[in-house]
């Protein structure tokens, strides 16, 4: 095997595909990126069985081959290497020598028979989605997943193809975030894919220039396809929570708040929340006023925010990071706060309502 390739093209492939080596993998060639060279490309392959990227670059193939290399020495090397061309060359023993200006290598390589390859899905379900909305959709839920690996489905984020729209939720148990955007689909379908997976393939999608990215999807695989990029993943068995039954429908309660300001208030009033509360901070919302309390053995802190609320007066607690989180998700410069009581769940919406944040409130008591 020989083939001559650029540096800054090989550097960003490797960086693509070492996405799926999130270290929980006990197979030794899996600890390894798969180097195939045919047809004047470079296929890279990085895996820990669940999660599979592939990435095809161009390059001159003198002779074709594959092997497999240590992920984290080749990664680490090509990065140092000067924007050059590199040659790569399988010898005797199974090392490959690598060269580059002035830099020669010798690494030791694998067979590459001993590689686990994904297959292709067929017969499958195909959607097409702008990569915009797929990332703003990523960005708004895959946050809220739990990250308990023993609770299941909720450890990944449901991925719901209706006719008219497809929709991404998340929750924890203690939030649920939930975006959708409008799209024409033949067919519909269900499937749960793990969180940091999702924010994985989030990190690839955002950097690319492409408008649309491909989504395959068979009984326990998912396959999605950008710019010369596959990523193969393997799908979360069970059933999600019926979502749609959890939002409330009748709240009466309605504030409008400027979401930087809330924020910056809410990021002050935590510094003084106590450890072992839950980051519990206390709102009281009174005609046009929002105070945002909190208290510890250190001291104690107030802050007004301006707001336009209809609906009776409220005293609610939550959890600071929660809030701040589900905040942090919206563009929008005003946000619609949406309650009914001080123990029932409470709604955070935008203007443009693709998204909803759900979030339970913790019971204030008498020293809050």
């Amino acid at each position: 095997m020989k083939f001559i390739c650029e540096q800054q093209n090989l550097s960003k492939a490797l960086n693509i595909v070492s996405k799926a080596l999130l270290g929980r993998t006990t197979i030794p060639i899996l600890k390894g990126i798969l180097i195939s060279a045919k047809n004047d490309s470079l296929t890279l392959t990085a895996s820990d069985i669940d999660i599979t990227i592939e990435k095809v670059i161009n390059a001159e193939v003198i002779e074709e081959g594959e092997i497999v290399v240590t992920a984290k020495l080749l990664i680490d090397l090509v990065r140092k290497l000067p924007n050059e061309e590199i040659t790569f060359e399988l010898k005797e023993n199974n090392n490959i020598g690598i060269k580059c200006g002035k830099s020669k290598f010798n690494l030791l390589s694998f067979p590459a028979y001993e590689y686990p390859i994904e297959k292709s899905i067929e017969n499958n379900l195909n959607i097409r989605l702008k990569t915009e909305d797929f990332t703003s959709m990523v960005r708004r839920t895959a946050f809220a997943t739990s990250l308990d690996e023993t609770k299941g489905t909720i450890t990944g984020v449901l991925f719901e193809i209706e006719k008219d729209k497809i929709s991404m939720v998340a929750t924890d148990g203690f939030r649920m975030a939930l975006s959708h955007r409008e799209s024409q689909n033949e067919e519909e379908a269900k499937i749960i894919i793990l969180g940091k997976f999702l924010s994985e393939i989030n990190k690839i999608t955002s950097e690319s220039e492409e408008d649309e990215i491909k989504i395959s999807i068979e009984k326990n695989k998912a396959v999605f396809e950008i710019e010369n990029t596959r990523i193969f993943v393997r799908l979360l068995e069970g059933t999600f929570i019926d979502y749609k039954k959890i939002i409330p429908q009748e709240l009466p309660i309605n504030v409008i708040v400027n979401k930087s300001d809330l924020i910056e208030s809410i990021d002050r009033a935590s510094l003084f929340s106590r450890e072992g509360k839950n980051n519990l901070i206390k709102f009281s919302m009174k005609e046009d006023v929002m105070e945002i309390s909190s208290r510890s053995e250190e001291g104690n802190i107030i802050e007004s925010v301006d707001i336009q609320k209809t609906g009776d007066d409220i005293e609610i607690g939550f959890n600071s990071k929660y809030l701040i989180e589900g905040l942090k998700i919206y563009d929008s410069e005003n946000i619609k706060i949406e309650l009914n009581t001080s123990v029932t769940p409470c709604l955070l919406t935008e203007e443009s309502e693709k998204t909803i944040y759900l979030i339970l409130p913790v019971r204030l008591t008498g020293n809050n």
